[in-house]
Parts: C-alpha cells; structure tokens; sequence
C-alpha cells in the first residue's frame, strides 16, 4: 500500500505523538508498504529528511511555545497528490489533518484518524480559565465533526473510545493502541557503566533510588503535586532523587516551586533528551510516577515498565487493562496523601517485587503488532471506501 501519514509533531521532537508516528511508519516499511510521514519543520529536522520524510515549512504556534504550524505549499500538495495514496492516515485534527484531508478527497483514497488527544483537558492555553466550559463544549463538537469524517477512527485506549461515543461520533472506531520498540528499553541492554554515566549526566548522587519522570512539562501532566508531596516523600526516604527529563511551558516554574519547598538539591530538572537515547535515561531509574489526567494511552508508562521500572500513576481509565494494581504498577487516587502513600509503597519490598513484573506486562505493545493491526484497520477502511463509491460509480455509468 501507499501510505501518507499526517501529523503536527514529529521526530526529532519528543511525545507520544511523535513516538507513535515514528514507530507506525518505520514498522508499516518493514511489512513492505511505501510510506510518507508529513509534518511541520522542527528543530533538528535537517538530519531526518528524507524521501518519505516531508518537513514543511512551519512557525512557532503562539499559544503552545514548544509546539510549530506547518504551512503547507503548493509544491508539497501537487507532490503528495501525484503518489496516488491508498490510504491517508491523518494524526492532527489541525493543520495537517486539514492537509490529509484534503488530500484524501482529491484523491478519492481512504480516510483513517487517529484520535491522539482529549482537547477538552488543553482548552486553558486559550481561554486561562475564562469562559472554559465554553471552550470544552466547543471542543467536544469540533472533535465529534472532525471523526465523522472518516472511513475509521483509532483509539489509543477504551477511554478515548468512550469518551468519543460521549462526544457523539458515529464512525466505526477501532481501539488500537499505539506500539513501540520495547526491546531497546528492556534492563539488560545497559551496562552498569552507561547507567553510572547516565546519573553523573542527570546530577544524581551516588548511592541514590531515582524517581523518574519523562513527559511534557505543562499543566495537564500534573507535575505541581508530584513536587509538592516530594518533601514529604524525602523525609521518609531520605536516599530518594528525583530527576524530571523534558521541556514545556512550566519548566521554569517547576524550577521556582523545587526551590520554594527547599528540594532543589533532591530534585534535577534536566530538560529534554534524545529520543533515540531515551531508554538510556529510563534505565537509571527506580520508581517512575506520573499524576496526568490527559493521557489517552501513556506510552512512557509503558516505556518505564519495559525498563524495569515500578510504575507509580494515579489511577486513570488509560490504564484499564495495561497494569494490574499491585502487581504490575501502583495506582493512587488523586489526593495527595494517596499519592504519597502509593509512592512509599514503589520504594517498599512491593516496589521491587513490581519491577520484577513489569516487563513482561508491556509484551502487547510491541511495533509489529501495532503495525499488524493498523493494517488490518487500513485494509477495512479501502473496503468501506470501495463499497461507498460502488453506487456512484454505477450511477455515473
């Protein structure tokens, strides 16, 4: 097949979208189909272009600082419509879903999406709290009309399938969720040399358990209460560091809050890695927490549970059917003293017994049965693209 993905973030840039879209296309190659990827321009994109690689020009997006719109040219869209698509598989509701779309009309090939994001939990870039549930209702609308207007939806997880049947979406929607190459994460392909290394780099001290974090630092990822239970969590685990890996909009005020409550020596804000290096990163920690509510799959979960991590998250319906509590991860409720709680458990015996589980719970979602499966999804999507066109076609005759 020939294969055009569509997408606003792409590598080298790092998060579950650009993770998920370099994973699909490098393993859709292997299984032997031609595949375009398009998105915005980004920094570091000169040493990824290729063939099959398009980065358009693109500008910083005003309202997400770490986040670039591509501006789509003529030359890009006469080139894209000249491959003859059988399939478009748009990952963007914005810009370059409009792109995809576009093409997939003039082109007459079938229409996937992959619905990667709850917009309701971001609507504060634009409204900062005024009018807010205004802007949720209009986001619910828009993502309702944007999935009705494809062949087949995927959904990461069953929570964004629900929650698109709450929007109202009628489209076929298939739960796939997103794979990645586990192999590289797993504990006994780094040595205690490079985790020794590694450390020094993220300024943990010797001798110290590391609770890690790797994710966007913005607001819905619920950084701030992580933070502010951590003194709490030192004072009980005195040989605990904490390293934060990413960049974001609250960067900086994470650096002032660690500060505030006197833990900036406990606590290393380290900014963004490699993507190609960050399973080195993963394998120098103990406990990896997160306290999001936005999440429609959490892929680093899953990363940090392939690197032999004790997974600490509040509970989330995104985890349904990944991790057993208290087997394979720990799951909190939303409280603080919950949190704190779950978090002295990830860093008890129960911890350790966890990390020696966790691995063999991210067996499902490897790249090759992603892949597998969104080619199957590709396959029903042509098939109901075929069977809508049938009529036409007879009519035309």
């Amino acid at each position: 097949m020939k294969i055009g993905i569509f997408t606003d973030t792409f590598y080298p840039e790092i998060n579950g979208v650009a993770t998920s879209c370099l994973s699909l296309s490098k393993e859709l190659e292997r299984r032997g189909h031609e595949v375009h990827v398009y998105a915005p321009k980004c920094k570091g994109w000169e040493a990824f272009q290729s063939e099959h690689y398009h980065y358009l020009e693109s500008a910083q997006f005003i309202l997400l600082k770490d986040r670039n719109v591509a501006f789509p040219g003529v030359g890009t869209i006469r080139q894209a419509l000249d491959i003859h698509f059988d399939v478009v598989h748009t990952n963007s509701e914005f810009v370059m879903g409009f792109l995809g779309r576009y093409i997939a009309r003039h082109t007459g090939c079938a229409r996937v999406h992959t619905y990667h994001t709850a917009w309701e939990d971001y609507t504060y870039y634009i409204t900062h709290g005024i009018g807010d549930n205004g802007a949720k209702a209009v986001a619910k609308h828009y993502s309702e009309w944007w999935c009705d207007k494809f062949d087949r939806v995927i959904a990461p997880t069953a929570k964004t399938e629900n929650l698109l049947r709450q929007y109202g979406v009628e489209a076929p929607i298939e739960v796939i969720p997103s794979g990645m190459e586990l192999r590289r994460f797993y504990p006994e392909n780094h040595s205690p040399e490079e985790i020794s290394e590694t450390r020094a780099e993220c300024g943990v001290p010797e001798g110290k358990r590391v609770l890690l974090n790797i994710g966007r630092l913005a607001r819905e990822k619920n950084i701030e209460q992580i933070l502010r239970i951590f003194p709490e969590l030192h004072r009980h685990c005195p040989d605990v560091h904490m390293v934060i890996i990413g960049e974001g909009p609250l960067k900086e005020q994470l650096q002032i809050q660690s500060k505030e409550l006197g833990v900036e020596d406990w606590v290393s804000i380290v900014g963004a890695k490699p993507w190609e290096k960050i399973d080195r990163y993963y394998a120098i920690g103990d406990v990896f927490v997160s306290a999001s509510h936005s999440e429609t799959q959490g892929l680093t979960y899953i990363e940090a549970a392939a690197s032999g991590l004790c997974v600490c998250a509040v509970n989330d319906p995104c985890l349904l059917g990944v991790f057993e509590d208290g087997v394979s991860a720990i799951l909190s409720e939303d409280a603080d003293e919950e949190l704190l709680n779950s978090l002295l458990l990830s860093f008890s015996p129960l911890g350790t017994s966890i990390r020696k589980n966790a691995v063999a719970a991210t067996r499902p979602y490897s790249t090759q049965q992603f892949a597998q499966r969104v080619e199957e999804c590709y396959v029903r999507a042509i098939d109901s693209r075929a069977k809508e066109l049938t009529p036409m076609l007879r009519v035309q005759i």
